[in-house]
Parts: structure tokens; sequence; C-alpha cells
């Protein structure tokens, strides 16, 4: 007699990967537009990052190749990259900002100030959280096609 796997869930662990990559990608390319983050070629890096790699997920929905997916890990490299760039560019702003505000401090504490100043400078580290969840969906996919 066999037994049927009883499960409450109604998504699987790659819908939901799928759904949060979906939502923190479309989130964060709204988020940039409104707060104008397209003023200068290196504002428009993540903007173009997140697009390129959304408009390649929802290919990679359909259709799985080897190529699609080899363009996708691309992407979610590039993703990552731009977010640590981002923190270098963010906390120079600010850091330039302090030491206009108070040019007699040393640098340790315009540093510190600038970790907290008028640019978020550890906000550009979701781009490495958004390549995260992008890999581990890429990590499901591969773990299926294996089984099959």
């Amino acid at each position: 007699m066999q037994h049927k796997k009883v499960t409450s869930e109604k998504f699987s662990v790659k819908q939901i990967i799928v759904l949060a990559l979906l939502f923190m990608m479309v989130g964060t390319l709204l988020e940039l537009y409104l707060l104008d983050h397209y003023e200068d070629a290196y504002q428009l890096i993540p903007v173009l990052c997140i697009a390129f790699s959304l408009i390649n997920l929802i290919i990679l929905l359909f259709k799985k190749s080897k190529k699609i997916i080899n363009l996708f890990k691309l992407m979610l490299v590039l993703t990552s990259l731009s977010g640590v760039y981002g923190v270098f560019l963010h906390l120079q702003s600010n850091f330039e900002f302090e030491q206009e505000m108070k040019p007699t401090a040393t640098n340790w504490e315009l540093f510190s100030e600038s970790l907290s100043g008028a640019l978020p400078t550890l906000a550009p580290m979701s781009m490495l959280v958004l390549a995260f969840i992008g890999y581990s969906y890429l990590i499901l996919i591969k773990q299926q096609h294996e089984k099959i």
C-alpha cells in the first residue's frame, strides 16, 4: 500500500525564490526610478543590471537553455559587482561631503560620519542579495535537471 505524501504547502521553494527575485528586481527598479537614480552614467549601472537581469529571468522562466543560464549567471555577477561598486561610490561621495563640512576632522571621523551620510552607504549591497537569490534559483534549476 502506497502512502501519498500530504503537504500543506501551495508553493515550491523554486516558486518562492522566483517570486522573491521578481519582487526584488521590480521593487528595486521602481525605487531607483523614484529616487531619480539615473542622472548620470554611474547611476544607470544598477538600473541596467537589474533591467537586463529581469529580462533574462523572464526568458529563463520559459526557456532553460545553457546559453540563457550562462547569460543569467553573467548578469548576476555584474549585478553583484555593481552593488560593491555602488557602496564605494556612495561612501566616497559622503566622505567628500563630510570633508567639506568638517575640514579639520580626522580620516577616521570622516569615514565613520560617511557611513551614515546623505547617501545610504550600504543600500547598494541589496544588489548582492538580489544576485544571491538569483543564484539560488539557478542551483534549484540544476538540481531539478540532475534528477531527471
